[in-house]
């Protein structure tokens, strides 16, 4: 990896989450910042790209987080997308995306971080 850290933009509607989970990745050397919603994450990734974006899936707002994951692989192509979520509709709208022609992963909360840095690891070679 180098001296280049992965940017990776963490979202949730509840910041400590955020907060905490992109403290942790800080920690394991990368570049992690948190959102509290959609639209402040796709006002984020306009000033800002990343090369990772972890984010929960139902979130207050407009879009879920499957609906910002489809828009922000649309600005971002080569972005990769982790989802979270500890809600039963996230079937629904993954069903909805796929229909779509969107396939995204979906961690089950509660994700113990040891998971998710498994995870982005892999993300990182595919």
């Amino acid at each position: 990896m180098g001296a280049y850290k992965l940017r990776v933009l963490v979202i949730d509607d509840e910041p400590m989450v955020a907060d905490s989970l992109a403290q942790i990745l800080n920690m394991f050397g990368y570049h992690a910042l948190s959102a509290y919603s959609a639209q402040a994450a796709i006002d984020h990734v306009g000033a800002t790209p990343c090369d990772l974006v972890i984010s929960d899936v139902v979130m207050d707002g407009k879009l879920s987080g499957i609906d910002l994951a489809i828009q922000l692989t649309t600005l971002m192509p080569s972005c990769r997308v982790l989802l979270m979520s500890g809600n039963n509709s996230t079937a629904e709208l993954l069903s909805s995306a796929q229909q779509k022609g969107y396939t995204f992963e979906v961690l089950t909360k509660p994700v113990h971080p040891t998971e998710i840095l498994e995870r982005l690891r892999t993300l990182e070679t595919e």
